[in-house]
């Protein structure tokens, strides 16, 4: 009688995982980002800026939307940290590429680890946002200027769901927005990308 009751409570409280990967040039504001979306979704207040080191290595953070689980997995951004970020393609459900809209010399190099990144055959058919970050500054390039460099690119990722998004992760403008039109790619994805069941 105990394994079948064990067993069902098993079953009625379980539920769907998924892993979201932020990805993105050191300096993009990838931590501020989960930082913001942890006191989002979790009311809680995140670090404080000034508080907030560059990532050696890896950051995560866990929200629960709409009966899931979500992991964002926050990596270091600095160029010889760039090559663990294909040890989590494989199992990522989605890809969040934060770009720094006030640092205009590094958007070649942005592009190209972007470019990279998306044609990882590991990533075929997972969706991608892109989030113009910093959007808050005054000079900062504009939504369409962004767009522009990622359109160069937006051919090569086919059928599969992707969108660029203006934010400021400081402020938490567009943040929730965001996670949302990720929390529905995901859930629209489960064919290619099943979630991972949990329980709670």
């Amino acid at each position: 009688m105990y394994t079948f009751l064990s067993g069902l409570y098993k079953h009625l409280t379980r539920r769907e995982a998924y892993y979201i990967v932020i990805i993105g040039l050191d300096n993009a504001g990838k931590t501020t980002l989960l930082e913001r979306i942890k006191s989002i979704f979790l009311g809680v207040p995140g670090l404080p800026p000034e508080r907030i080191a560059p990532t050696v290595g890896l950051n995560i953070g866990r929200i629960d939307i709409g009966g899931s689980r979500i992991n964002f997995q926050d990596l270091g951004g600095q160029t010889d940290l760039q090559t663990i970020w294909e040890r989590y393609y494989k199992e990522c459900h989605a890809i969040v590429f934060v770009v720094d809209s006030t640092d205009p010399e590094r958007i070649e190099e942005c592009r190209n680890a972007l470019e990279k990144v998306i044609t990882d055959d590991t990533v075929e058919g997972v969706p991608v946002l892109m989030l113009a970050n910093k959007q808050d500054v005054p000079t900062a390039l504009k939504l369409e200027q962004i767009k522009e460099i990622f359109n160069q690119i937006a051919e090569r990722l086919g059928a599969r769901d992707s969108r660029v998004l203006p934010i400021s992760a400081l402020e938490g403008t567009g943040v929730k927005d965001a996670v949302e039109w990720l929390f529905l790619r995901v859930q629209r994805n489960k064919v290619n990308r099943p979630p991972i069941i949990i329980s709670q």
